[in-house]
Formats: C-alpha cells, sequence, structure tokens
C-alpha cells in the first residue's frame, strides 16, 4: 500500500505517542486533520487547531470548511512525501526544556 510519513513535533508527538507514522497515499490536504481525528480523538481541538503543517519543506494551509475538499485544485499528498505537524515555537521551547535544553537571548 502506497504511503506517505507524517512527523509529530512537541505537543503532538505527546498527544499521539509518536515522533512519525505512516498514513495512506494519496490522501487530499484537506482530509488529514479528520484522518488524525480518527486515530486520535480530541487532537483537533487540542493540539492541531494552532499548528503549522508542511508537505517536503512547504507551509501549507489546511483547507476546512464546508467547500473543503471540493477545490478543483486541491493539494493531494502523494506516495513517499513528508508532513510535518509543527506546534508553536513556544510549545517547542517548553518541549526542549522539558528535555534539558536551555535558551537564552541575545
Amino acid at each position: 500500500m502506497p504511503t506517505f510519513q507524517i512527523l509529530y513535533f512537541a505537543s503532538a508527538s505527546s498527544y499521539t505517542g509518536k515522533s512519525s507514522e505512516a498514513l495512506p497515499a494519496p490522501l487530499p490536504l484537506s482530509r488529514l486533520f479528520p484522518l488524525l481525528e480518527e486515530r486520535y480523538p480530541g487532537i483537533t481541538e487540542k493540539v492541531l487547531g494552532s499548528c503549522s503543517v508542511s508537505v517536503g519543506l512547504e507551509y501549507v494551509d489546511i483547507p476546512d470548511g464546508p467547500a473543503a475538499g471540493n477545490e478543483v485544485d486541491e493539494r493531494v499528498i502523494g506516495e513517499g512525501e513528508e508532513v510535518a505537524i509543527i506546534p508553536p515555537l513556544y510549545d517547542i521551547q517548553s518541549y526542549f526544556q522539558s528535555s534539558g535544553w536551555s535558551f537564552t537571548q541575545k
């Protein structure tokens, strides 16, 4: 079965209990959050609502609302691609601090 790799950082990793996993491809971008919600109930409200998403090295907007999935040119996550769920900077900073890292301002 064709798959793509999804990477979870900070609170996304804590919520899923994973740093990454393979998901079925192809997948329309508008189906990403609903698929994750099916696998991890509550993740949309508690984590995904404040996260950024990248496909490859490009940040993307997740389509939502009544028109989601109806766009003719909707982005589709293809086989072998890499998707990252990236929490806000303050979440990443607290994650690293809890792992023993320290941050200083210049």
